[in-house]
């Protein structure tokens, strides 16, 4: 049963998604569920061996969650199809990803097997689908994974992907906001720069994720990438203007948000720095991929700030709602 007031270890904990080695329920699982009173886990290739591994892996770390009196986890996955697929034959479907979508059957065709698949093994949330733009005839850093077409199409394919992963059950995460289709460097070994017009971004980059919120997408991922003229400081994924006032205000998106990963070296610096950007950006959730002591410096650095300063003790508690509104909506 949930506690009724989650202390602050509880509350710095549930707004953190964590990576981990190995593909069974080992220590550092348990150390994450128990010691830091993790919110969600994400897998990857190297987490999964089989269907039944996969699902025992995820059931022991739930009864964990469960013998703690915590909230269920989001166990999630990246699982667009195509160049990024964790779950990989024999034991799952081959898709091609996005760039083959070409039609809404297509768009649910995709969806409806891989939310049966991921709900099989105990996902319950699949980072995914890329509502970002390949133009035609730009170097798209995300050519390979984009859904093909401009704004409307991609929104309209992104959209039923949203819904039918929904409606089977499994929770989408529409990425990378405010949009990364027109840079060529990929951000997990630097920072890409889009010194764009924002009225350009509106009419373009923005729609298919004015439509991803209006399809009541479960999150929404921000990018590691610096718009100068939408905030010259900070990347979108530790932006107060971008996350809390354009994502938040002007899309109305009032659903969970995440960072995309904190070690990715477009965003690698001091992690308290991020922690203190995220807190004040509304961010729901930080997404730290791989083993090492930025997971525990996250959340004790979280906890240190929420249990110093009211208002973001109280934006804490506002998160916190957001969180456990789709964990009760989803997994109780």
């Amino acid at each position: 049963m949930k506690k009724q007031n989650p202390g602050y270890r509880e509350l710095s904990g549930q707004r953190v998604m964590a990576g981990f080695e190995g593909t069974t329920f080992n220590k550092d699982v348990e150390h994450l569920i128990c010691e830091l009173k993790i919110g969600g886990l994400i897998l990857f290739a190297g987490n999964i061996d089989s269907p039944d591994q996969t699902r025992k892996l995820c059931d022991r770390a739930q009864a964990c969650a469960r013998a703690e009196g915590l909230p269920p986890l989001f166990i999630a996955v990246d699982q667009e199809g195509g160049v990024v697929a964790r779950l990989k034959e024999p034991w799952f479907t081959a898709f091609p990803g996005n760039p083959s979508i070409k039609s809404r059957r297509e768009a649910e065709t995709f969806a409806r097997t891989t939310a049966a698949e991921l709900k099989g093994v105990g996902i319950n949330m699949n980072l995914a689908p890329v509502m970002d733009i390949a133009p035609e005839g730009f170097d798209s850093i995300m050519e390979s994974r984009a859904f093909p077409g401009g704004p409307d199409r991609v929104a309209k394919l992104g959209a039923r992907v949203i819904e039918t992963l929904q409606d089977n059950g499994i929770m989408a995460c529409a990425k990378h906001f405010p949009g990364i289709g027109r840079t060529r460097l990929d951000s997990h070994f630097e920072l890409p720069v889009l010194d764009e017009d924002p009225a350009i971004l509106e009419v373009s980059d923005l729609v298919p994720f004015v439509a991803a919120a209006k399809s009541e997408v479960s999150a929404m991922m921000l990018s590691h990438i610096l718009y100068p003229r939408l905030d010259p400081d900070w990347p979108a994924s530790l932006s107060p203007e971008i996350a809390g006032n354009l994502l938040r205000k002007r899309v109305g998106f009032q659903g969970v948000v995440m960072t995309d990963d904190l070690d990715m070296k477009a965003i690698k610096q001091d992690i308290k720095t991020c922690v203190t950007q995220i807190l004040r950006s509304q961010i729901d959730i930080t997404l730290v991929c791989h083993k090492g002591p930025d997971i525990e410096t996250a959340v004790l650095e979280i906890e240190k700030q929420i249990a110093s300063d009211e208002n973001l003790h109280r934006m804490t508690l506002e998160s916190m709602e957001r969180i456990q509104a789709l964990k009760t909506k989803y997994l109780q």
